[in-house]
């Protein structure tokens, strides 16, 4: 996918968008609600045209030969994905029947765990058992690739494990996949490339080392009351302070160009990159005790993919 653009009437849902994925890839696509990561899985699927650009899945153009390329894609719909009076067996095997070389229906239905429902009316099952029902049906063809759009979206933590594992299991196969997820330990627990979309272009991409790695460690701090921030701030130049909870706040370290006159317990290091010190760790007790409230905790530890997802894409609720 190639400076893709693709509009509905005055909305840009993408705008020169490039992507590329590799052979059994675990590719995490993520963003805030609108970002445009619907709009860019269903042009690779072929549901949707762009209106600019170049997009291409296993060498075919989905927009003019969708029919073939669909015989060697799988699709994981969020929901439904079947029909809602159908029993789970006969789901199932109506969609290996599309494929020239299927995998057994019953043991596909063993490895998601349904193996006591073929006889069960689609529309009985629970929300879970439901998306792995579409997790089979996506699987059933043996594809090339594979698109889940929130694959473990109501499981359990049971079925979570296994969709985790089936997953891995695909990629170790050759499988290529891309994974939408709002779920970030999945994506660090899944991912071997991560890339961040908002207003519909690439904002940030790479592994889930690359993108904490490069980002400020952070000091998280809990407490016995609520303390002032505004006066801790006053008192540890060279940091942000930013609430959590009441009783929680985390302090992180900004890089000199940020604040280049500002001298402060914070150090840097070669290229730059901002440092947690045991003088800024003194001085956040220190400014902590001052207003006569105590510290139960404080932790200091490399940033989180969540914590870098918000700093990128911000921290206001999405419509």
């Amino acid at each position: 996918m190639a400076g893709v653009v693709k509009k509905f009437g005055p909305v840009t849902a993408v705008d020169g968008l490039d992507l590329d994925l590799g052979r059994a890839e675990v590719l995490a696509l993520l963003g805030p609600n609108g970002a445009g990561k619907t709009t860019t899985v269903e042009m690779c699927e072929g549901f949707i045209t762009p209106d600019r650009g170049t997009v291409r899945v296993l060498g075919t153009d989905p927009a003019t030969d969708a029919d073939r390329l669909r015989g060697r894609i799988g699709i994981m719909l969020q929901g439904g994905g079947a029909y809602p009076g159908i029993r789970v067996g006969e789901m199932l095997r109506l969609a290996a029947s599309y494929s020239a070389d299927p995998l057994d229906p019953d043991w596909l239905l063993e490895i998601v765990g349904l193996s006591g429902h073929e006889k069960s009316n689609y529309r009985r099952l629970s929300g879970g058992q439901q998306q792995r029902l579409s997790l089979a049906l996506a699987l059933v063809g043996r594809p090339e690739l594979v698109f889940l759009d929130e694959p473990t979206a109501g499981l359990d933590a049971q079925s979570r494990l296994a969709v985790w594992e089936l997953i891995s299991a695909l990629s170790r196969d050759g499988v290529s996949v891309v994974l939408t997820t709002h779920l970030m330990d999945e994506a660090e627990a899944l991912a071997d490339r991560v890339v961040i979309i908002d207003h519909g272009a690439v904002v940030a991409q790479g592994t889930v080392s690359e993108l904490t790695g490069s980002a400020d460690p952070v000091v998280t701090v809990k407490c016995s009351g609520t303390p002032d921030l505004d006066a801790l701030r006053d008192r540890l130049p060279g940091v942000t302070v930013t609430a959590v909870r009441p009783d929680r706040f985390t302090v992180t370290p900004v890089s000199p160009a940020s604040h280049p006159s500002t001298v402060s317990p914070v150090s840097h290091g070669a290229g730059g990159t901002s440092a947690v010190t045991p003088a800024l760790v003194a001085g956040i007790a220190s400014a902590v005790g001052d207003q006569g409230v105590l510290i139960t905790s404080l932790t200091v530890e490399q940033r989180s993919l969540e914590s870098v997802f918000l700093d990128i894409t911000g921290r206001e609720i999405r419509s």
